[in-house]
């Protein structure tokens, strides 16, 4: 037996339920494995507002770090008592899951299991946006929205290494402190005035080179305001909504701008790319050379409470779950 944490129905956190419940043997290629720290995403959200859809009852989460306790037939590269970590296996609000060994990378020495589970999913979604979605040049002008988030506080210091200058756009003081702390060279707020002017006004009317939007509905024409011609919007999360269907004459009459909205899935399609990104990121953090904040911890039975400080935008930095 084990505490997992389900979705039986759609809606706010409360709905997200306790239970004692059974876990089967590994399947051949798989391993179980027992957490010590489960990564909170806004995906996590989504899954449980039903704004994304999957099968009812659910177990959210896609992000964890811990102990393999068992070995499914098959499994070679793997053995009891590794230290690993993953992004994109569901399941993982549970104190036992079972996963699939191509989705699972070691956890290196050095790394924590509470750092390793902070920077999968946000470290390798920092990592493509700023080496895949667009190949980052020395003096590009990049735009971070939720500058302080958990991709944020990444996103920011891996552009600043990749040599851009970083404008951050935060919500309160001390998120700018945060942000400025990361590396930004420019830190502003959503309003007054409203942050496609303070851009303009930064870069002398001539707009950023590339925004990085994860708010959506209601940054989304700003976002596109901030651009030169020729920039790039990368929309790559939805925290205050959907954006609205919207006609793509806009983009020609914004100056031929380009829009993507990214996954993280599609950025680590084989097993190549995902040790590439994990990789990457994971010797970054070992070498001192990456910064991940851990925000806020909860337990396992918190989980509701961790899904509305997430949602009521007071943390910053990475969500945890210790089970």
């Amino acid at each position: 037996m084990a505490r997992v944490i389900k979705i039986l129905q759609h809606g706010g956190p409360e709905v997200l339920t306790l239970q004692d419940s059974d876990v089967a043997a590994p399947s051949a290629g798989q391993v179980q494995v027992r957490t010590r720290a489960i990564g909170v995403n806004y995906i996590d959200v989504y899954f449980r507002t039903g704004l994304y859809s999957a099968p009812l009852p659910f177990r959210p989460g896609v992000e964890a770090a811990g102990v393999v306790e068992r070995v499914g037939a098959g499994v070679a590269r793997l053995a009891i008592g590794d230290r690993v970590a993953w992004a994109g296996a569901p399941g993982a609000y549970a104190e036992l899951v079972n996963v699939p060994t191509e989705r699972l990378i070691p956890i290196p020495e050095g790394v924590s299991d509470e750092i390793a589970a902070a920077s999968m999913l946000q470290g390798m979604t920092a990592h493509f946006l700023t080496h895949a979605v667009r190949s980052t040049q020395i003096g590009d002008t990049a735009v971070v929205l939720a500058a302080a988030g958990g991709v944020g506080l990444l996103l920011v210091q891996m552009l600043v290494r990749a040599g851009a200058s970083v404008i951050a756009v935060c919500s309160t003081p001390e998120k700018q402190r945060l942000a400025k702390q990361a590396g930004a060279q420019q830190v502003i707020g959503y309003d007054d005035p409203p942050f496609d002017q303070q851009v303009r006004q930064i870069t002398e009317g001539r707009g950023a080179d590339v925004v990085y939007d994860s708010v959506g509905r209601t940054t989304f024409d700003a976002s596109l305001g901030s651009l030169r011609a020729r920039g790039l919007l990368a929309l790559y999360g939805q925290s205050s909504g959907p954006v609205p269907p919207f006609d793509p004459s806009r983009l020609n009459t914004g100056g031929s701008l380009f829009l993507t909205r990214p996954s993280l899935a599609h950025y680590t399609a084989t097993r190549q790319e995902l040790e590439l990104r994990a990789g990457s990121v994971l010797t970054a953090i070992a070498d001192a050379e990456l910064d991940v904040r851990i925000g806020a911890r909860f337990a396992l039975e918190a989980t509701a409470d961790a899904h509305r400080a997430l949602e009521g935008r007071t943390t910053t930095g990475k969500v945890l779950l210790l089970p």
